[in-house]
């Protein structure tokens, strides 16, 4: 049981973001979460978004530092990746 964060390097609200995530369950990422004290509004989708000052929180905490494309890598290979949904067209 692993989790896992990306660099911050995701911009929002005026800061970098970092993704943290599971390769073995939303329940092992939400844990770990939660023992960092992160709000479970910062959950989104598959991940956590941690902003730039707690990235060495999280990695104290354990968690592996990866590029955000192994984030990617991982969560689909877990098959926990959930994709943003697309707006559907209104029809007339």
């Amino acid at each position: 049981m692993t989790v896992y964060i990306d660099p911050p390097t995701w911009p929002g609200h005026g800061r970098l973001w970092s993704h943290l995530v599971s390769d073995e369950s939303y329940e092992e990422l939400h844990a770990f979460a939660a023992r960092l004290g992160v709000p479970r509004r910062a959950f989104e989708r598959d991940h956590y978004d941690i902003p730039a000052h707690r990235h060495a929180d999280a990695v104290a905490a354990g968690a592996v530092e990866v590029s955000s494309r192994e984030v990617v890598r991982l969560l689909i290979h877990a098959g926990l990746r959930r994709r943003k949904k697309t707006a559907q067209p209104r029809s007339s």
